[in-house]
């Protein structure tokens, strides 16, 4: 998978506010790969319990909260 960089060197998942994002797949080691509607980026789900289609907060690329469906 070709996962974009980050552009001006600052990662929409590494600003000071958590981000939502939605799973796209799941991969080893509890990392999965998601979508911030700008691109796909590679994140740690190993906090939380969580699947493809699940909507995810990620702060500095570790998803810290799942959210429910609907919100």
């Amino acid at each position: 998978m070709n996962v974009p960089d980050c552009p001006d060197d600052v990662c929409v998942t590494c600003s000071d506010v958590a981000v939502r994002v939605r799973i796209v797949r799941l991969l080893d080691d509890g990392l999965a790969v998601v979508d911030t509607r700008q691109g796909h980026e590679e994140v740690s789900v190993a906090l939380v319990t969580a699947g493809p289609g699940d909507e995810v907060l990620v702060h500095a690329k570790e998803a810290i909260a799942v959210l429910p469906e609907g919100r």
